[in-house]
């Protein structure tokens, strides 16, 4: 992790002087919150825009990261570590350069998954549940999702001649990781068990197929996440769901040179980068396990590591390349309330993004880190700096209650199965424990995502134009910039 201790430092420590400032009395000057205001100025004043041209460009997704799951997510890895976890700060959180981003879809102002990485990924804002096409498609129709496709960053770059790839804790066939492959009217559209068979018929293809069966020229060179089942035909047994009898990762192994297919954390570990020019590994029937439950499942691998093992691949191109990873818990757990894997998860990132910076060179790579969509979650209340983020409001031991007089916590969910028996007096052990549900307003069968902007995040070439309140789709606009592509 040298280079990302380097990049810390820099933005920390060398990087400010120690400078001469008017304080306005004693107690400010001994806060801790007043000198790294100082700090941090003298750091903005003397800090240079790299405004040259980018060899790669790596882009985080935290699914569902809104900003009070960064805030939640750094209080709970701090805390994890025996930290304070307010003042605690995730490895992005040291990037320079900041902006909200406007979510809305073309046809809501909550967005889903899909139009919200298409959004980023092409330029265009779609419909929720199209990827990969403008917002002229209708929901769920073939024809016009064939009609309005656009190109994504990852096909521009790849026609450029660079590599390319994604990872991912969800299903490959997912919608955020379809993001870098995909043209379809339905997200659901995975499988052709997915597909009505008059959509088959007016030539849709699902996506797996996609990401797989894709031209040379287009094709992912590293794909690295879950689903498997989705790739494997039901002669498999419980693991396939394709109706067509096609296998598509013996497809993969065979159609490219130097191709490997992996499915353990120990198969990917021994993959021999130098002679790897093309990676599949597919780890699970669907989602990603919770790195909570890895116990339970000791041969997953970590976002971490598949965004290692990506980077060694794809940085051999000397074109460059360009990678989406995605860190799709967070949204799956908040999606059932459950705030501990949730928030467990944007450490998670954190930790991949860490290793992206560590093993890229700051000159010539952009990281970009951000959100599709925001989650409803709230952190309120006046629970004391130390309180357990996950467990009830206190202050000095003394649980905060409601109006009916029971302990209450200090995150909860706009939405979602969380709903409460209010009858029933919350614990401290029962509201920290991992397979606890926040409590709900609306109950739901699983929590709706939020409409809030959400924050972006980055560092390297081309940075700076990362500023102000931006359309999620002027994400796109920056990395095409960045890698001197021209619109298709």
């Amino acid at each position: 992790m040298k280079r990302f201790s380097v990049l810390l430092t820099m933005m920390t420590l060398t990087s400010w002087p120690v400078a001469v400032h008017a304080e306005p009395m004693m107690t400010a000057a001994a806060d801790t919150a007043f000198r790294e205001g100082q700090r941090s100025l003298d750091a903005a004043l003397r800090r240079t825009p790299n405004t040259g041209k980018a060899k790669n460009i790596i882009l985080f997704i935290g699914d569902g990261m809104g900003i009070n799951s960064v805030t939640a997510g750094r209080i709970l890895a701090g805390q994890t570590r025996g930290l304070d976890g307010a003042s605690y700060s995730l490895s992005f959180d040291a990037f320079p350069y900041t902006a909200l981003s406007k979510t809305y879809a073309a046809d809501a102002l909550v967005t889903d998954s899909a139009n919200g990485i298409s959004a980023i990924t092409t330029g265009f804002k779609t419909i929720n549940g199209a990827i990969g096409v403008n917002g002229k498609v209708r929901p769920k129709d073939c024809a016009t999702g064939l009609a309005n496709r656009v190109s994504n960053i990852a096909e521009q770059a790849k026609r450029k001649g660079l590599s390319t790839g994604v990872v991912t804790t969800s299903a490959l066939t997912d919608a955020t990781p379809a993001g870098f492959y995909g043209h379809i009217a339905s997200r659901d559209w995975q499988a052709d068990t997915d597909m009505p068979a008059e959509v088959t018929k007016a030539g849709c293809t699902d996506l797996a197929r996609q990401l797989v069966e894709a031209p040379d020229n287009v094709r992912l060179d590293v794909a690295l996440g879950g689903g498997a089942a989705k790739f494997l035909p039901k002669a498999v047994g419980s693991a396939g769901a394709r109706g067509d009898n096609r296998d598509l990762t013996k497809l993969w192994r065979t159609q490219t040179p130097a191709a490997k297919f992996v499915t353990t954390a120990k198969g990917l570990n021994a993959v021999e980068t130098k002679n790897t020019n093309s990676l599949l590994g597919i780890f699970a029937p669907s989602h990603l396990p919770s790195v909570i439950d890895h116990d339970k499942f000791p041969d997953t691998p970590s976002l971490a590591e598949m965004t290692s093992k990506a980077i060694e691949v794809l940085s051999k191109n000397p074109k460059g390349y360009v990678l989406l990873v995605e860190s799709a818990s967070i949204d799956k757990w908040h999606h059932r309330n459950n705030a501990y894997r949730a928030l467990t998860d944007v450490d998670e990132l954190s930790k991949a993004v860490a290793v992206a910076v560590d093993k890229s060179d700051p000159a010539e790579t952009l990281i970009i880190v951000t959100a599709d969509h925001s989650h409803a979650l709230a952190m309120s209340g006046y629970a004391a700096r130390e309180a357990d983020i996950l467990g009830l409001a206190r202050q000095k031991g003394v649980n905060q209650l409601d109006k009916t007089g029971k302990p209450r916590t200090i995150l909860s969910y706009a939405s979602g199965p969380g709903e409460q028996d209010h009858e029933h007096e919350l614990t401290q052990a029962e509201a920290v424990g991992p397979d606890f549900l926040q409590p709900a307003l609306v109950p739901l069968s699983s929590a709706a995502h939020g409409g809030e902007d959400v924050p972006v995040y980055a560092y390297g070439p081309q940075a700076h134009l990362i500023s102000g309140t931006v359309e999620s789709s002027y994400i796109y606009h920056v990395m095409a910039y960045a890698l001197s592509l021209s619109e298709d």
